[in-house]
């Protein structure tokens, strides 16, 4: 019987006191089995579990012993009961946030604090600790937020009133000072009395109520009633979970929506965020900056719930009155068991940006955060001696960059390994995903060896082993035979023509000064369109002078770290260029933009910028350039004429403000618009002066604009036309006529890198001769005449004037008006007569 019974744990051994993980009582002698800490179906049970056969009476120690494990086999208090499930990142912007909460509101602010025994002293402490946390964010003045508190368990205590203190300091005083009651969880009584006495001291409904009520959520009767009366009268009712709280009764008591009215007292910080965050979302208080956001997250609440389990059958002894035998058997027993039970919900909470979200470390670096707004970077071994991992020295501009390192006996092998350690270095640097240039390699001595065709590798790493392979050669220095040689077959086949092709870059990087001849190979080299930078020593400076073509292409160093920092003044060089500019020259320019359905708002909004950005090119004012913009869509409208706006700064607020139509657009009813009602003299064009038009078009639409756009050419207006996606080319390249006029843009971003083209082009049409009768400046159907370098209209049908403006009158009244219009002796009109530049060179084209 021994053998069934099993061991018997002596009364004051560890485990006999409840800190094994499981056991079982069997009969009157206790007899100790250790069980699993889960239960069948894997939910987590937590330390110390009574299992006791449910057939027999227990003697008294041994419910005593049972009694004194459950009190003390307690969940750790560490253990987390609202859980916000987002990254380690997003946490620590949540945590900033906190930091930065700021309420200056008038409101009036009451907190409700559950006193009672089932929260306990060591809870009611935290309840405190979390009222004092949401007062650090508070404005607390008699005009701004006023704040009060009540104690409630078994009946309500009203600590001190709202208007009892009028700052921070002193609140949060007597939060410190209040003493926990004890007592049974009268919920009800504590909202049944705000009911019948509002909120003390408060200001009767003028201002918004909030009332933050922090309780385990165990009442002894029912709340539901005068909680949702409070919140009949405006009361906006937040629930703040202590200890294990019970979520059904705080989501019974808190406003809606629920999910942002519930929170939780143990984490002070997430619980003051959530607090504030819907707050500012009802516009009760402003708080954070406008930087931060209130996001929702997904979050997980638990509950602690004591269960009870069949858990088997167990050998056990049962008397017979009858007779004196005790029987062995089987008796079920059953397990009580504490487990967590979990419900998910969002949680909403105000994260402001990190330190790291601006992305500040490049070429690769890794951005730790160290605090709210300091960090670290992890740079790539290439640039770990660097600020933030190197400057930014992505080549934003559109340009092929051959590098030519010299490779001779002259320029030793020491140098040959710098130039290919400089170079690896740019292009992990430069090479970035917006980076528009592409790079090739070639090393010279007597002859050049292209080791990497401009644009001809996989991506970056593919390009550095590339680099690492190429061999030093040694031999003559012919850096004169090297250049023309670069010029020819050094860049392959062009990818573009005219507007299309990029800038063509060749960067010498050499220490020897070359045996044989340079500068006619360098005016060579830069009679076809090549860029040439030099990068030496102070001894070859005077040398890569005459081959670049002046000093402020020449970049020299003195040694590997001086080489390095050469980075940024090389992207300088190569993506700066002079800003083509046609400031004195006067210009009558339409822009007419597509902003049809095709194109969308956001995208339209990308055209205006890059329009604004080509209008701070010129020198706007009525006597030099003037603008003008129309839009199109589902109509055309002209935003404002050419006369409209007399100032830069003016044309500048009327771009931005350009309205998006949407429709379906035409562009070749917009052309014609353009055509009768823009470039007009009533329009505000004016004589003497080059005209043209810019159209910027997503493709759609332009199927009919080739006749109306050979009409404003034959009237004298130059018409260019800017493609952006996917457009139709063919219907483009009619539009855009048989002169280069046509320029191709991948995308709405990339505008920018074209500007530079679009000002050349304006600026070479500005300097065409014109003819002083296209387009006409003669109204009502006035015949243009030019006579003498200047014009004269012949007006009909009773009109007169210089331009047939005006209506002719009769008898003395019409000599009048003549003799103050029309010039002396019958001479034709000039345009410097008429107010307008005098225009120099050939009248007509």
């Amino acid at each position: 019987m021994q053998s069934l019974r099993g061991p018997v744990a002596p009364r004051n051994s560890p485990l006999a006191f409840g800190k094994s993980k499981g056991f079982i009582l069997h009969g009157d002698s206790p007899a100790w089995t250790p069980s699993p800490p889960t239960n069948p179906s894997g939910q987590l049970v937590q330390p110390g579990f009574l299992h006791f056969s449910s057939h027999i009476n227990m003697p008294s120690f041994l419910l005593l012993e049972a009694i004194c494990i459950v009190l003390f086999a307690g969940v750790p208090p560490s253990l987390l009961l609202q859980e916000v499930h987002v990254s380690k990142e997003t946490i620590g912007k949540i945590s900033v946030a906190s930091k930065m909460m700021w309420c200056s509101a008038a409101v009036d602010v009451l907190f409700l604090m559950d006193g009672s025994h089932s929260v306990g002293k060591g809870s009611f402490e935290r309840s405190k600790h979390f009222a004092i946390t949401v007062c650090d964010a508070l404005d607390i003045k008699p005009r701004k937020v006023r704040v009060g508190a009540i104690q409630f368990s078994s009946a309500p205590r009203l600590e001190f009133p709202l208007d009892a203190f009028s700052t921070q300091q002193e609140v949060k005083a007597e939060i410190k000072r209040m003493v926990f009651k004890g007592g049974r969880t009268e919920t009800s009584l504590a909202l049944k009395y705000l009911l019948r006495k509002g909120f003390p001291g408060g200001r009767n409904a003028s201002v918004p109520q909030v009332l933050i009520i922090v309780t385990d959520g165990r009442s002894q009767g029912h709340v539901a009633l005068p909680a949702k009366q409070l919140k009949q009268r405006g009361v906006t009712v937040f629930t703040v979970g202590i200890r294990f709280p019970r979520w059904e009764e705080l989501h019974s008591l808190a406003s809606e929506p629920r999910e942002r009215h519930v929170l939780m007292a143990e984490q002070v910080e997430d619980a003051a965020n959530g607090l504030f965050s819907t707050l500012s979302g009802s516009a009760i208080c402003t708080t954070t900056s406008p930087d931060c956001k209130v996001q929702p997250h997904p979050c997980e609440r638990k509950t602690l719930e004591t269960v009870r389990e069949l858990a088997g059958l167990a050998p056990c002894w049962r008397g017979s009155r009858s007779t004196d035998a005790v029987l062995a058997a089987l008796c079920p027993f059953s397990s009580w068991k504490r487990v967590f039970f979990t419900h998910p919900t969002t949680c909403y909470r105000t994260s402001c940006p990190g330190p790291c979200d601006s992305q500040p470390c490049q070429n690769g670096g890794t951005c730790v955060p160290e605090g709210p707004d300091r960090y670290r970077c992890l740079c790539p071994p290439a640039f770990g001696g660097e600020a933030n991992c190197a400057p930014n020295l992505s080549l934003e501009c559109r340009v092929d960059v051959l590098f030519l390192l010299a490779s001779s006996a002259d320029a030793t092998p020491e140098g040959f390994q710098w130039a290919k350690a400089f170079v690896k270095r740019f292009v992990r640097a430069a090479l970035t995903g917006d980076s528009r240039a592409r790079v090739g390699v070639a090393r010279y001595g007597a002859e050049l060896t292209v080791a990497v065709p401009v644009g001809e590798y996989q991506d970056v790493p593919d390009l550095v082993r590339s680099l690492d392979s190429l061999p030093f050669d040694g031999g003559a220095t012919l850096t004169g035979r090297a250049l023309r040689q670069a010029a020819e077959r050094g860049f392959g086949s062009a990818p573009g023509t005219g507007l299309d092709r990029p800038r063509r870059a060749v960067v010498l990087m050499t220490e020897a000064r070359s045996q044989d001849e340079v500068a006619g190979p360098a005016g060579f080299a830069r009679a076809r369109e090549l860029l040439l930078l030099g990068m030496g020593s102070e001894d070859v400076r005077a040398e890569l002078e005459v081959i670049t073509g002046g000093p402020e292409r020449v970049l020299t160093y003195t040694g590997p770290r001086d080489l390095f920092d050469q980075i940024p003044k090389l992207q300088g060089k190569l993506c700066s260029r002079p800003r083509p500019g046609c400031q004195a020259q006067s210009l009558d320019l339409v822009f007419m933009l597509d902003a049809s359905v095709s194109v969308g708002p956001e995208n339209f909004a990308q055209m205006q910028s890059f329009v604004r950005s080509c209008a701070l090119r010129f020198d706007v004012n009525p006597d030099v350039t003037q603008i003008g913009l129309v839009v199109y869509g589902g109509l055309v409208q002209t935003a404002f004429g050419l006369d409209t706006h007399l100032s830069r700064a003016a044309v500048l607020r009327a771009l931005s403000q350009a309205p998006y139509l949407g429709g379906v657009g035409s562009a070749g009813t917009a052309l014609l618009h353009i055509y009768d009602k823009v470039m007009t003299v009533q329009g505000g064009a004016r004589p003497g002066v080059p005209k043209a038009v810019v159209v910027v078009t997503g493709g759609s639409g332009v199927e009919d604009a080739a006749v109306p756009a050979q009409k404003l050419r034959e009237n004298g207006v130059s018409v260019l036309v800017v493609g952006v996606g996917p457009v139709l080319r063919e219907a483009l390249r009619r539009l855009a006529g048989p002169r280069d006029a046509l320029i191709h843009v991948a995308t709405y971003a990339d505008l920018s890198h074209h500007q530079d083209a679009l000002i050349e082009w304006m600026c070479r049409e500005a300097k065409q001769p014109v003819n002083l009768c296209k387009p006409s400046p003669c109204m009502n159907e006035g015949a243009c005449v030019l006579h003498s370098g200047s014009y004269r209209c012949e007006c009909q049908g009773g009109w007169e004037g210089p331009h047939c403006e005006n209506r002719a009158l009769r008898g003395d009244a019409l000599k009048a008006r003549g003799s103050s219009r029309e010039p002396a002796g019958g001479q034709p009109l000039r345009p410097s007569r008429l107010g307008l530049p005098r225009r120099r060179g050939p009248p007509g084209r």
